[in-house]
């Protein structure tokens, strides 16, 4: 079996989640971020494409407007970024519309998209939905990745039930998920990170209620 062609693609690691409404609770936004600097270290290493997002909430707008402190990256982002690394602004939750970089993937033989960054409940979730269509494997690194706290007419949940509850959806059929310590491993024997799929998740979902 071939080895993956992968890119790394870091998605809105900005200001807007370290600090406000959108603060990510869980994983630790500081354990997630210190992940995801490992990912990129390895990526850099084994010769592998970045890609750094952004997302644009419009001028003026009370999250990610451009220009604004929030919409900044991170610093140690900024720091680590290079003139290699492909730089993308998005406008959905999805990395891949009107961005081009489904095009850029492509041209390079990438087929395996590697996702860490933010948040689990959105961007992450749609990229990775999307991915299927668009016939990219995607790999989610549950560590280097975050959800927030929701709560509105439909129900509540904490971060943390949001964040496992959708490693294991994602898991299901959308994404191969993994640590990014399991990921670091993968890539270095250039082997794929283990996916399951519905029908599995679902049996072993059933029994995993019975022994419940």
């Amino acid at each position: 079996m071939a080895s993956p062609r992968r890119a790394l693609v870091l998605v809105d690691i900005q200001q807007q989640y370290f600090d406000g409404p959108l603060e990510i609770h869980y994983p630790s936004i500081t354990d997630s971020l210190a992940k995801t600097t490992a990912a990129i270290a390895a990526a850099t290493e084994a010769g592998m494409p970045v890609v750094v997002v952004q997302h644009d909430g419009g001028e003026g707008a009370p999250v990610f407007s451009p220009g604004s402190a929030s919409f900044a990256l991170h610093p140690e982002i900024e720091r680590l970024r290079t003139d290699d690394w492909k730089h993308v602004v998005k406008q959905y939750s999805s990395v891949y519309p009107g961005t081009g970089l489904a095009e850029w993937l492509r041209e390079r033989d990438i087929d395996t998209v590697t996702l860490a960054g933010y948040m689990t409940n959105n961007c992450i979730l749609a990229s990775a939905a999307e991915a299927e269509v668009l016939g990219f494997t995607t790999e989610v690194l549950s560590d280097a990745t975050g959800a927030i706290h929701l709560s509105n007419a439909a129900g509540s949940a904490s971060a943390t039930t949001v964040h496992q509850t959708l490693m294991a959806l994602l898991q299901s059929n959308w994404a191969a998920v993994a640590s990014t310590d399991e990921w670091l491993t993968a890539t270095a024997a250039g082997t794929s990170v283990p996916a399951s799929n519905l029908v599995e998740s679902a049996i072993a979902g059933a029994q995993h209620a019975v022994q419940s």
